[in-house]
């Protein structure tokens, strides 16, 4: 049985590896330039989940932060490969545990298809989002 490996190392980022995932396998992030990706990895929290056997990379997410009040949750990447065996889990689990003692007001993210698994970490789906803004989003 494979076992799997939360980090919060930059230095085991496989970024090409994160770039391929994001590229051709989010609906959000399809067609990102490995320039684009390289400049959201450095202004970002990165973390990874990799095989322990291993050492590979089958997860990524990235948290774009101040450090004190709000942080945003995005990027969130499951290699297709080991889809369904708790990788997402861990690695949202690992994320909102190194996000906890910033004591953050607010940490938010979209998604269109994965509710049930932020649920599970205390995340909410914005019933009356007035007062919201967004600028540039399609």
């Amino acid at each position: 049985m494979t076992t799997f490996e939360f980090s919060t190392d930059p230095a085991r980022l496989d970024v090409e590896h994160v770039h391929r995932l994001l590229a051709e396998h989010a609906y959000w992030a399809r067609g990102r330039s490995r320039a684009l990706q390289d400049a959201a990895v450095a202004g970002s929290r990165n973390y990874g989940v990799y095989d322990a056997a291993t050492g590979a990379q089958v997860a990524y997410a990235r948290v774009v932060t101040d450090g004190a009040t709000f942080a945003w949750l995005c990027d969130v990447i499951v290699d297709p490969a080991v889809r369904g065996r708790g990788v997402g889990v861990r690695l949202v689990e690992g994320v909102v545990a190194d996000l906890e003692p910033l004591g953050l007001k607010r940490v938010v993210l979209r998604t269109a298809d994965a509710h049930g698994l932020y649920r599970r970490f205390g995340f909410e789906v914005v019933e009356d989002a007035a007062g919201w803004m967004v600028r540039g989003a399609q």
